[in-house]
């Protein structure tokens, strides 16, 4: 396992996560016919919310990142990419019992959407989300509380 820690996002830390998900979803977007280099770019730049984002860093150095936004009825897990050289070691796994635990402090669910064909969807999967439902591009997945 290696050494890595979470720390709260800046505004200035946008164009790093824009470019890491522009590298992360190019493989499953082009797959899908829907890769864009600017708009995979743009769409983080306009959702992109500093203060329910954190930071993933390894050895100190930008690694990734995992954004946990509140709504009405649960928390919605968002922009959760990391560096492809880092995958397999660990780290996603770590960080989304993390926030799990979190959650289920709080009595949270928690919901994502993951793109039809992700690898990433086994991960959520491993840590207990169920598909809610799905289209031809996403599928949206649901985490209950623990308690």
């Amino acid at each position: 396992m290696v050494d890595w820690e979470l720390r709260p996002a800046l505004a200035s830390d946008v164009e790093a996560v824009a470019e890491l998900r522009a590298v992360v979803m190019r493989p499953d977007l082009e797959r899908l016919g829907r890769y864009d280099e600017h708009r995979v770019r743009q769409r983080l730049r306009d959702a992109f919310e500093p203060e329910h984002t954190s930071m993933i860093e390894v050895d100190g150095a930008f690694a990734g990142c995992v954004a946990l936004r509140p709504a009405e009825d649960a928390y919605w897990l968002e922009h959760f990419y990391l560096d492809p050289e880092l995958h397999g070691r660990g780290i996603g796994s770590a960080v989304m019992s993390r926030l799990l635990e979190w959650c289920d402090r709080e009595n949270a669910m928690v919901r994502l959407n993951v793109l039809q064909g992700s690898p990433a969807r086994r991960l959520y999967e491993r840590h207990g989300f169920a598909v809610e439902a799905e289209d031809p591009v996403d599928v949206f997945m649901v985490h209950g509380p623990a308690n």
